[in-house]
């Protein structure tokens, strides 16, 4: 018993240590591509992304699910540099939260494109979800975040630490 114990902290810690690994590569873009941006499109800086993922109400949160990645359509909104959703207790995102002490690497993704034009932005910021507990920010949450589906009656938090974007501008014809 006492060896399956030690088995399943060095797993853990080894998964920890990996997703610290890539969470400190400051360089990574979130798998955009964009150490050499394509034409017509530009990276943007961290705050202008955040900015661009305040603008909008939706957006996609990538979680694991049964060792495979899932992605969810939610609303949100960006409070003091977090990423705020309301879900359901009994949610696949919420489930995955719960059942870890510490929250759970994550990624959000939105964006805004028009396609007459062919121009838009994309955002995608990666970090720790974890659940609010605080009565004051829940109620707080619950007041100006309303879910578009269902009735939420449990707030995560994403905070990012890898926030990563590209703008795609125009292409004149």
């Amino acid at each position: 018993m006492r060896g399956q114990k030690c088995v399943a902290k060095s797993v853990k810690r080894t998964a920890t240590e990996s997703a610290g690994m890539i969470m400190r590569d400051r360089n990574y873009d979130g798998g955009l591509g964009l150490a050499q941006p394509a034409n017509n499109s530009q990276k943007l800086s961290q705050a202008e992304a955040m900015r661009l993922l305040a603008s909008v109400d939706y957006g996609r949160v990538v979680f694991t699910l049964n060792a495979l990645p899932a992605i969810r359509p939610v609303n949100h909104l960006v409070d003091e540099g977090r990423i705020i959703i309301r879900t359901r207790l009994t949610t696949a995102i919420s489930t995955v939260v719960r059942s870890a002490d510490s929250g759970v690497v994550v990624a959000y993704e939105a964006d805004d494109f028009d396609s007459q034009s062919q121009a838009g932005w994309s955002v995608v910021a990666t970090g720790w979800a974890h659940r609010v507990n605080d009565p004051g920010q829940v109620s707080r949450y619950e007041r100006l975040l309303h879910p578009w589906v269902n009735r939420g009656d449990t707030v995560l938090a994403i905070e990012p630490d890898i926030v990563t974007g590209f703008h795609i501008i125009a292409s004149k014809r």
